[in-house]
């Protein structure tokens, strides 16, 4: 009985491993394409507020708070380049009351 239990974990166990990892390379691929499908709608966002709060001249504090929230998940998720410079704009404009 113990030699049928070693073989039977002998075969099952590498098995079972080698499913493990591939179930995790999967939910990796998944989470990579959210988080890149996010990236892109914050920057699509960040942009629409900039352009449209810039051209106002004044921003109001509950879009500020957005922006803030939003820019912090975009770098976070590793987003840069020019939404940096978007975020230097935004921040000097004086707010809407």
């Amino acid at each position: 009985m113990k030699e049928f239990l070693m073989t039977t974990y002998t075969i099952v166990l590498p098995i079972l491993m080698g499913y493990i990892v591939w179930l995790l390379k999967e939910q990796k691929k998944t989470r990579d394409a959210n988080s890149a499908g996010t990236l892109c709608l914050l920057r699509d966002k960040l942009m629409f507020y900039h352009d449209k709060y810039t051209d106002k001249g004044m921003i109001p504090p509950y879009a500020l708070e957005n922006w803030e929230k939003m820019y912090k998940a975009y770098r976070e998720l590793g987003g840069n380049g020019m939404i940096l410079g978007m975020d230097a704009e935004v921040r000097k404009l004086p707010l809407e009351h």
